[in-house]
């Protein structure tokens, strides 16, 4: 899936400016410059990704690409004729190091400069390293680009045993993948329990069950020590309660850093990623940012956060997009996500509030359930165990600020259509 496109002459050189720059080539980057020229923007766009293929979809990295289910076809965002129409100067391959705010310029590693009007960085985020001896042995990998997740599945396949470091929503997705495919699996969590950040403590556990009825080792509360290596090679991972779990590969899943580099060191206002306003504008109005790299106001958490998600990440985009073409709409999309392991899809939408109740509709033991998680009255979230409708519904609801009562909620012969 290699970007076949060219970058014109014209657009290398030292006298050559866009009008936008998008610095990143992934959903938000892309979705800034669909929604810019749907809304009118005429100037001349390039687009700077510091990988050579097309801007893909992340989330089938860890699942339906290390089964064989998903292949590099299916990956592009858009096809090479958008980015062509769209009349974008796409630099693949390039990474920008560095801003000048004055002269209104990216630097790019090759020493070449260009300049622009306006700047949109989506810069994503990357995988967190892990950090403990050991870490740099061969057969240590992470998984967050396209390059990571071909050595993954090459890597894997002659694996007989993977110990994955973090029992978040990549870990498991790998996990899942990994078992599937007849690998000894284990996951070594150093919290109280599985993507323990994000879902309710019913369905961390329902997920541990999951997992643990397919062969996977879960050890939880558990940090890493070291990883044992011989001959350069990984050959253990020892853990802190004296525990070894032989393996020939290890997956850090650790978590993921925003890529805030560029804009830290121009001295636009950061704070757990680059900080924008609704129109996804940063500290300086004529540079934009959005995606996993950026910090903003969420209407539904009510207060200022970061979101590692596809749907913020295209729709802050968006949002962006149209701000740079002049037509001002401020992002506040209800959050959603999704987690497929085994036969199970995992869907939430909302921010749940940590002290609220869990209020169960459906069966946790026919596996088919959602939790409805409230702030005193007011739903905040809905986690869906195979239940989409639940899901779909509360998107809905929340988008309209609509709350069940909690006895309707928990009513599985309610109707919530009604509410809406």
């Amino acid at each position: 899936m290699p970007a076949t496109l060219t970058v014109p002459d014209s657009a290398l050189r030292s006298d050559a400016d866009f009008d936008l720059v998008v610095v990143g080539a992934s959903y938000a980057g892309v979705g800034v410059i669909a929604a810019a020229r749907e809304a009118g923007f005429a100037g001349r766009i390039a687009l700077v990704g510091d990988e050579a293929d097309l801007p893909y979809q992340r989330p089938p990295l860890s699942k339906g690409f290390l089964l064989g289910k998903a292949g590099l076809a299916s990956l592009p965002l858009k096809a090479e004729s958008f980015y062509v129409e769209a009349e974008v100067a796409f630099m693949a391959g390039r990474r920008a190091v560095a801003l000048d705010l004055q002269a209104r310029q990216v630097l790019l590693d090759d020493g070449s400069q260009i300049g622009f009007g306006a700047l949109a960085l989506t810069t994503g985020a990357r995988a967190a390293a892990l950090r403990c001896p050991g870490a740099e042995l061969d057969g240590v990998l992470s998984l967050r680009s396209l390059d990571e997740a071909r050595t993954l599945s090459q890597r894997l396949a002659a694996a007989q045993a993977i110990v994955i470091i973090g029992g978040g929503f990549i870990g498991l997705e790998v996990a899942s993948a990994a078992v599937t495919l007849g690998k000894q699996v284990s996951v070594v969590e150093a919290g109280p329990r599985l993507i323990g950040h994000a879902v309710a403590h019913e369905i961390s556990a329902f997920m541990q069950r999951l997992h643990e009825e397919r062969g996977v080792t879960v050890k939880l509360a558990t940090k890493v020590e070291r990883i044992e290596g011989e001959a350069g090679k990984v050959v253990a991972v020892i853990c802190a309660d004296g525990s070894r779990l032989p393996c020939d590969l290890v997956l850090a899943a650790v978590g993921a850093v925003p890529n805030t580099e560029l804009a830290i060191e121009a001295g636009l206002s950061v704070e757990d990623g680059i900080v924008v306003d609704e129109f996804c504008r940063s500290s300086d109005p004529e540079i934009f940012a959005a995606g996993d790299c950026t910090s903003h106001p969420n209407v539904f958490a009510r207060r200022r956060m970061r979101l590692s998600s596809v749907q913020n990440a295209h729709d802050q985009g968006r949002a962006a997009g149209n701000a740079i073409a002049g037509k001002l709409e401020p992002y506040k999309a209800v959050p959603w996500f999704w987690s497929d392991q085994y036969e199970v899809k995992l869907q939430m939408v909302g921010i749940a509030s940590g002290s609220g109740p869990a209020i169960l509709r459906g069966s946790m033991e026919e596996g088919r359930f959602s939790l409805f998680r409230y702030d005193g009255d007011r739903l905040t979230a809905i986690e869906s165990i195979n239940r989409p409708a639940d899901h779909m519904m509360g998107r809905r609801l929340i988008t309209a600020g609509l709350s069940p009562t909690r006895e309707q909620a928990g009513d599985p012969g309610f109707d919530l259509r009604s509410l809406a």
